[in-house]
C-alpha cells in the first residue's frame, strides 16, 4: 500500500460495547461483524496499536485505545509481535478510524487485517468516557456486539457479558504459548544460549538476544527443567504472557529448580510475577492495570527513573527497602511504579536472578530499560567465568 492510499471502507452497522455492571456505549462496527468477549481493559499508548494487538499478553481482552484517532500507520508486515503475526486482543474500541493509511511500510489498513484475522471492532465511542468509568470502577467483563448481534435487548447482551469466565483464576499462558521449541539463532558469533520460556513471548525478545550473540532455545510454557538440561543453557528466560500469575504453579516449580541450580535467570512481566512466587511473595489483581508506553519506574538499586512500555492487570505484594530471605538467597523489591507504589521489580541480593514487571524489548514504547538485556549478559559472563575458575581450582 503506497503512501495516503485509502481502501474502500466496509458497510458499517450498528454496534455496542456493552460492560458487565450495564453500562452500555453505542458506536459502529469496524473489523468482523458479530460478537467478542473480554476484560475491558484501557491503554495509554498513543502509538503502536499493531504492536499492542499482536502482544500475546492481551489474550481474552478489550483494548479500548485512549489516542483519539487509530489506523493512520496502517499495518505492516515488520511490527507483529507474536509467533506467526496473530491478533490476540479479544477486540478493539475506538474513536475514530483512520481513512487513509499514510506511512511507507503499511502493506494494507487495519481494518483490513482485523478483517482477515476475525477481529471485532467498535468505533465513535467516546472513548474518554469509557476510560473514566475504567478507572473509577476498574476493569470489568466486556463484550462487543455488532450487527445483528448489536439489536438484542441490553439485558440479553448484558447476561452474555456476565456469563463469561472472570479474568482472575484464569490460566492462559498455555492457550497463547508455542506447542514446539524453536530457535532463534545469534546475529553473527554466537556467545550464548538461552532457554527462553514462552509464556506469551513477544517476537522483539528473541531480537533483543540474537543482536547480542545469543542463541535462543524458546521452550513452550511449563516445559519440565528436566527436559531444558539437554540446551545446556547458559541462562534461562521466562516472558510476558496473559492470565492470573496465581495459576502459574508448575512454571513456579521449574523456576525454583532453576534457582536451585544456579543458572542465570532473567524474567519480564508474568516472568517477573513468577520469579517473585517462587520467591515467596504473593501476586493479586490491579483494579485497572497498567498498559501504555509512558509508565515512570523507580530503581531503588541506582536511583535512575525510567519510563517503561507496560501490560499487566496483575502485581507483586511488596515494598522496597525491606529484603526478605529465600531458599536461594537474600531477595529485595528492586523497582517500583512512580505512579502508584506498585512492585515493578525483584531480585535475589547474589544477583543470579532478577525481574522486571516492564517491557525493556521496546515494541512499541520507549527504550530506557533496553540494557536490562545487557545486564543479563554480564550476569551470564560472570557466572561462566566463575564456573570456570571452579573448576581450575578443583
Amino acid at each position: 500500500m503506497s503512501n495516503s492510499q485509502t481502501s474502500q471502507a466496509p458497510k458499517r452497522y450498528p454496534a455496542a460495547l456493552v460492560l458487565a455492571d450495564g453500562r452500555i456505549f453505542r458506536g459502529t462496527s469496524f473489523g468482523k461483524v458479530g460478537t467478542t468477549l473480554g476484560e475491558a481493559v484501557f491503554s495509554t499508548a498513543m502509538t503502536g496499536y499493531q504492536e499492542t494487538m499482536t502482544d500475546p499478553s492481551y489474550h481474552r481482552q478489550i483494548v479500548v485505545a485512549t489516542a483519539p484517532q487509530i489506523g493512520n500507520t496502517g499495518w505492516n508486515d515488520e511490527d507483529g509481535e507474536s509467533h506467526g503475526d496473530k491478533i490476540w486482543v479479544a477486540g478493539l474500541v475506538i474513536r475514530d478510524l483512520s481513512v487513509r493509511v499514510s506511512n511507507w511500510r503499511a502493506k494494507r489498513s487495519l481494518e483490513d487485517e482485523m478483517i482477515a484475522q476475525g477481529i471485532v471492532g467498535i468505533a465513535g465511542v467516546d472513548t474518554r468516557a469509557v476510560v473514566r468509568h475504567l478507572r473509577n470502577f476498574g476493569s470489568i467483563a466486556a463484550g462487543v456486539f455488532s450487527g445483528e448481534d448489536a439489536q438484542r435487548s441490553d439485558e440479553e447482551l448484558i447476561a452474555e457479558v456476565k456469563a463469561q469466565p472472570s479474568m482472575e483464576g484464569a490460566d492462559l499462558a498455555k492457550e497463547v504459548a508455542t506447542e514446539e521449541p524453536y530457535v532463534v539463532e545469534p546475529e553473527g558469533e554466537h556467545r550464548f544460549t538461552v532457554v527462553a520460556y514462552d509464556m506469551g513471548i513477544k517476537t522483539n525478545t528473541p531480537r533483543n538476544f540474537a543482536s547480542r550473540g545469543i542463541r535462543t532455545v524458546v521452550v513452550p510454557a511449563n516445559t519440565a527443567f528436566e527436559q531444558i538440561k539437554q540446551y545446556n543453557p547458559d541462562g534461562v528466560f521466562v516472558s510476558n504472557g496473559p492470565g492470573d500469575p496465581a495459576t502459574a504453579d508448575e512454571m513456579v516449580a521449574v523456576v525454583q529448580d532453576v534457582l536451585e541450580a544456579k543458572i542465570p535467570f532473567f524474567g519480564i512481566c508474568f516472568g517477573n510475577q513468577i520469579l517473585g512466587r517462587a520467591l515467596g511473595l504473593e501476586t493479586f489483581k490491579m483494579k485497572f492495570g497498567h498498559r501504555g508506553i509512558n509508565v515512570p519506574v523507580l530503581n531503588h538499586l541506582t536511583g535512575v527513573i525510567d519510563i517503561t512500555a507496560q501490560n499487566h492487570g496483575f502485581a507483586l505484594k511488596g515494598e522496597a527497602g525491606k529484603p526478605f530471605q529465600t531458599p536461594y538467597g537474600t531477595a529485595q523489591v528492586t523497582h517500583t511504579c512512580l505512579n502508584d507504589d506498585t512492585v515493578e521489580g525483584v531480585a535475589l541480593e547474589n544477583g543470579m536472578a532478577f525481574s522486571v514487571q516492564y517491557h525493556p524489548e521496546s515494541a512499541a514504547g520507549p527504550h530506557d530499560a533496553n540494557p536490562l538485556f545487557d545486564q543479563f549478559v554480564e550476569l551470564i559472563e560472570r557466572h561462566g567465568a566463575s564456573k570456570s575458575n571452579e573448576a581450575e581450582a578443583n
